[in-house]
Formats: structure tokens, sequence, C-alpha cells
């Protein structure tokens, strides 16, 4: 079949999809477009826009195996836009995207909790920061300030920076910090990278956490002055701001 059509989306990409979200599940899928493969209708691009939109976070990662040149080139033009990894392979290396597929990482990269002595939320980064890293440190972070009026503070400890796995993962960091700096009172970065030492002069113009540097064996003495942080004033009701 030449054209990929609107019905093929939902009698085979929607179930899948569908079936995920309601098992609370993620997926990693393979995309193979043949020799025969000539383009979408118009019908499957919107559908195929509905499907990206509505479900982007389900995705882990995504191989397109192809021997189509502007199928591929597309892929490597745009993967970096993508919510999740995405990879294009020659139409004879389908083995090969199947074993990447299979040597992602399950779940988030990082792991995080939220030290309850102190008030103060651990992270340790091994691996590029990923948007279900974010949602996982969204939600726990959201349950934190649903009975405390802010997290006292964040230490991120990483030897060396990784960086972003893609756009999304940025977009969805720049997220993170725009919906919860203004509840955080220190942040403490224990890492040996030299970027750590120029984080706090950069973020001390973009949150209203107070931001230093430790180096990387001394994130007892980070967590310490984290949890050290000057507790914020009650935020007014809203009878006492009429």
């Amino acid at each position: 079949m030449g054209v990929v059509s609107r019905n093929d989306y939902e009698t085979v990409i929607e179930p899948l999809v569908d079936a995920a979200r309601a098992e609370g599940r993620r997926i990693r899928i393979l995309c193979e477009f043949g020799p025969e493969f000539q383009s979408f209708a118009p019908g499957a691009a919107w559908e195929d826009l509905k499907v990206g939109t509505r479900s982007m976070r389900l995705f882990e990662g995504c191989a397109i195996v192809s021997d189509v040149g502007w199928i591929r080139e597309a892929t490597r033009l745009t993967r970096f836009l993508m919510p999740c990894p995405v990879r294009a392979y020659d139409g004879d290396q389908r083995a090969e995207a199947l074993r990447w597929l299979a040597s992602l990482p399950e779940g988030p990269g990082v792991s995080h909790r939220i030290l309850p002595d102190s008030g103060v939320l651990l992270v340790t980064i091994d691996s590029p920061l990923r948007t279900q890293d974010f949602d996982a440190l969204a939600s726990t972070v959201d349950s934190w300030l649903d009975t405390h009026e802010e997290l006292t503070g964040v230490v991120l400890h990483a030897r060396d920076f990784p960086g972003w796995e893609n756009v999304g993962g940025l977009l969805s960091h720049l997220r993170f910090v725009r919906d919860h700096h203004r509840r955080i009172g220190r942040i403490g970065l224990a890492a040996d990278t030299r970027l750590a030492d120029l984080m706090p002069h950069l973020a001390n113009h973009f949150v209203r956490a107070e931001v230093r540097h430790f180096g990387y064996e001394q994130l007892d003495d980070a967590v310490a002055w984290a949890a050290a942080a000057p507790r914020q004033s009650a935020r007014p009701t809203a009878s006492e701001s009429e």
C-alpha cells in the first residue's frame, strides 16, 4: 500500500495508543516504510497530528526504518523537536533499530526523593534529562506542596551535567522551573562540571531561589545548606488580600 490513510490510523495506531493510556504504560514504536510507500493522505496527516499532540508523553522511543530518502532526512532534521528519542535507520537495519528500542532506559532517567525531615528534594542525575524526568519530579513536588507551604530546597547531584535528551526535555525543564521556583527556598548544585560554576550566576537572574555550587563530594554540605533556607512568609489568604 503506497498511501497511508486516516483509516489506517483509526484502526491500527489509535487502538494501540488508547490501550497504553488505559493501562498506564508507555510505548516504544518502530515505524517501517517500505519501497512502495508514497505519501500520507491529508486525513492521515491530521490524525498523525492529533495522536501526537494528545499522546506524545506516552512514547519512550521511536525508530524509523526506511530506504525512502525524504523520510530518513525529515526524521533526522526534526528528531530533536520530538518529546522522546527518535532515530532513523536504513531498510536493512531493522534488527539494529529493535535493539536500540530495547536498550532505552526504563522509566525516568534520574532518581529523586524528598528528605521529609528537611523538606529538601534530592535529585541524582546520571543521564540526559528527558520529559518524563520532569513529569515525575513535578508529581512528587506537587504532592509535597499540597500539604506544605514550600519546598525548603533542591539539591542536584551530578558528576557532569549530561544536558537534555532533546528539545522536549529542555522545554519540560523550563516549564518545571516556571511553575515551581517561587516556592523553593534554595538550590544547591553538588557537581564537578565547570558549567556548575556558572549556573548560580545565571540562575539568579531567572529564579527566586538562592543558588550555590558545591563540589560533587560535598553532597552532605549542599543538603545541610539547602535545609537551612529561611522560611517564606505565609501567602495571604483570599480574605487577607482583598
